[in-house]
């Protein structure tokens, strides 16, 4: 069997966790930042988990993750 291939742009915005969850990052805090509020940006720091029903498809990215 040949080594599989891990999907590097997966491998820089998701993380496994050691119970088997998978760690995301939120969207929209790039850029026009401006005309929104300070509450949604402040909810949009941190990490969050992957929806369950994006998981399976996140590991399969991540085969030795």
């Amino acid at each position: 069997m040949p080594k599989l291939k891990t999907k590097k742009s997966a491998a820089k915005r998701f993380r496994v966790q050691g119970g088997g969850g998978v760690k995301r990052s939120r969207a929209f805090l790039r850029h026009i930042l401006t005309k929104k509020s300070t509450k949604r940006k402040r909810h949009l720091r941190g990490t969050t988990a992957v929806h369950e029903a994006d998981k399976r498809a996140v590991k399969l990215m991540l085969p030795y993750a």
